[in-house]
């Protein structure tokens, strides 16, 4: 999906050196890459335009290096969402135009799959959608109540009501052992696109009760007034929070590699 249906769409990559548990973690090897380089050419298989944002030179360094493109961004911000408003602004400039929505990569996803950002992508041909993100159906088996894993409800027409880190809704009369079994829910995953305009406006809005109660930025937007559309996917991503993840992920990517 290279652009297509007359508007542009601009893949924007956050990527901090200073992280709390994993320092450095964008400029880990994997196979032979970078973290943050193989983040960059998954979505450059779907985007034309694909920026790293930083706000360390290390990385702005090896972005650039490898023949992809990066931009500095303050040090101050609190969120992807906020580093990816600054950098839009500048992607602008340095393009000549101004990106119609901008699709916020997570930059701990290495093996992202260009098909989740192409339907994430699409969601923009509905002229109304403001904002949009992906769920996946809770399987059986997986541990429906960790709050790691974020859950969304969502409406009939597939926008997002409510995002908790707890188990929503609460099935009634009904034993919790059975609750995936007798109800669909949907984990949340961390990937967006927001119209251009609309991002501008999110990062002006204050934290909101609802965002600090449960440390989820999209709580704010709704609080607000947004509308959040979800679209559905299959895949479960792969993200690397600490190095015990990143061991886990060599060992995929080596077994991958010897299945080829």
């Amino acid at each position: 999906m290279k652009n297509t249906g007359g508007y542009h769409i601009a893949g924007i990559i956050p990527a901090r050196y200073a992280s709390t548990r994993f320092p450095g973690k964008p400029l880990v090897m994997i196979g032979g890459k970078t973290m943050i380089r193989r983040v960059y050419e998954q979505a450059s298989l779907s985007l034309e335009t694909v920026y790293v944002a930083t706000d360390d030179q290390r990385i702005h360094d090896a972005v650039t290096g490898f023949g992809g493109k990066a931009v500095m961004t303050s040090s101050a911000h609190q969120s992807g969402t906020d580093r990816c408003a600054e950098a839009a602004e500048k992607i602008a400039a340095i393009e000549g135009f101004s990106p119609d929505a901008v699709i916020n990569i997570q930059g701990d996803e290495p093996f992202i799959r260009p098909e989740q950002i192409n339907l994430l992508a699409s969601c923009f041909d509905d002229p109304s959608v403001e904002i949009a993100t992906l769920v996946r159906k809770v399987e059986a088996g997986e541990d429906l109540a960790n709050p790691n894993h974020p859950k969304v409800v969502i409406d009939l027409s597939g926008y997002a009501i409510y995002f908790s880190r707890s188990v929503i809704p609460y099935l009634r009369d009904v034993p919790a052992a059975e609750w995936i079994t007798r109800h669909t829910y949907y984990k949340h995953i961390g990937l967006y696109g927001y119209r251009t305009d609309i991002l501008k406006r999110l990062t002006s809005l204050p934290r909101s009760p609802l965002e600090k109660a449960e440390s989820l930025e999209q709580n704010r937007w709704l609080e607000n007034g947004f509308r959040i559309k979800t679209a559905l996917t299959l895949w479960e991503n792969i993200g690397i929070d600490t190095p015990d993840d990143l061991e886990r992920v060599e060992k995929i990517f080596d077994q991958n590699n010897k299945n080829a």
